[in-house]
This record gives C-alpha cells, sequence and structure tokens, in this order.
C-alpha cells in the first residue's frame, strides 16, 4: 500500500490530496464532456437533426462553464461557409463547367437508342 510507512498524519495527508486530485479531474473530465454535448448540439442545429436529451442533460450538469474551443468553432463555421458556396447559384455555376458536355449527349444518346431497341421488342407497331 501508498501509505505503508507514512505517520498517520501523513497518510491522512495523502488521502486528502488524492481525493482532492480526483475531484478535480472528475470536475475537467465533466467540462470536457459537456464541451462535447456543446458541439454535437451545434451540429445537429446545423444539420437539423433531434436533440439528445443526453447531450442536454449534459450540458446542465457542467453549468454556465461550458465553451467549445474556438479550433471546434472555427471548423464547423468553415464547414458552414463551404457548404454555402456549394449551394449557391455560383457553385452550381461552377459545378455545370465541370461537367463534360459531350459525355453527357453521348450517354443520353445511348439511352434513347437502348429505349428505342427495347422498346421495338417490345411493340409490334414501332
Amino acid at each position: 500500500m501508498a501509505t505503508e510507512g507514512m505517520s498517520q498524519e501523513d497518510a491522512e495527508e495523502y488521502q486528502k490530496q488524492l481525493v482532492e486530485e480526483k475531484m478535480e479531474r472528475d470536475g475537467e473530465f465533466l467540462v470536457k464532456k459537456a464541451e462535447r454535448a456543446t458541439l454535437r448540439s451545434c451540429l445537429r442545429d446545423k444539420y437539423r437533426l433531434p436533440k439528445s436529451e443526453r447531450d442536454e442533460s449534459m450540458i446542465e450538469m457542467a453549468g454556465d462553464d461550458v465553451d467549445v474551443p474556438e479550433e471546434l468553432l472555427k471548423m464547423v463555421d468553415e464547414d458552414t461557409t463551404e457548404e454555402e458556396q456549394k449551394d449557391s447559384l455560383l457553385g452550381q455555376m461552377q459545378n455545370l463547367q465541370n461537367m463534360d458536355m459531350d459525355q453527357i449527349k453521348e450517354k443520353a444518346s445511348a439511352t434513347m437508342t437502348e429505349l428505342k431497341s427495347k422498346a421495338g421488342e417490345k411493340c409490334s407497331v414501332m
């Protein structure tokens, strides 16, 4: 045991110190869990997903001292900006520029030819 060879007073002080350290670690752990829950809540709001009762209770247990780290918030904001750009009219126009129109025309004509041949096999009028 760790307290062997210590006086009674030293052993009590050591045990007290261990309890204080454990309480401090538990508090930090609770705050980290609440930060993660807050980030998940932000992402749920962003993507319009249903809220989680578990996350809400984690945030409430931690109290007011829950802040999502700046780096994580910055990442969420960057993702939002990228998605807004892709969803915008200008983003859609850029996607159109990247398309190969000749390839699309070839696929469309091949599909039409295939449909006509299948229809010709099934329909005696065609």
